[in-house]
């Protein structure tokens, strides 16, 4: 039985992201290989929050997007056999149907509710919704593939 929670620690043997571009904290609600929340803490010292917007910051939609990937990432490479991922990276390879629908903030608690929809192979297909305090902010759906990673 895998764990139904990864620490940041945890997620960091995982992927090959360290900050400041590993944006998710935690993994939680993990149900093998089909979902998970993972938890950003968006927090005022964030590298983005300097430059977009200054004085009336909020968090890019681009990095939401990015978010989701690691979250789907993290949630891929914890549930294949370790062997089988040994040296491999997790590469975003489209994103379609996104929709920012509310400014992300900083000092928020982001929650990225992610789903596999199907895989093929080394390809796979998810969704997911990004909430704040149980408000939609945003969603959208999106491929990865895993590749081998090059020495």
């Amino acid at each position: 039985m895998s764990k139904t929670e990864l620490s940041k620690k945890e997620i960091e043997a995982l992927l090959p992201h360290r900050e400041p571009m590993l944006l998710i904290d935690k993994l939680i609600n993990i149900v093998h290989l089909k979902s998970a929340t993972a938890i950003m803490y968006v927090k005022k010292e964030g590298f983005y929050v300097q430059g977009h917007f200054p004085g009336q910051p909020v968090m890019p939609g681009v990095l939401i997007v990015e978010a989701f990937g690691q979250a789907a990432a993290a949630l891929t490479a914890h549930g294949i056999d370790p062997k089988e991922y040994a040296n491999k990276l997790v590469y975003l390879m489209s994103v379609d149907k996104a929709r920012f629908r509310n400014p992300v903030l900083p000092d928020c608690e982001l929650c990225l509710e992610i789903e596999a929809i199907r895989s093929h192979g080394r390809v796979w297909k998810y969704k997911g919704t990004a909430k704040v305090d149980g408000k939609r902010m945003a969603d959208a759906e999106w491929s990865a593939t895993i590749v081998d990673r090059k020495e």
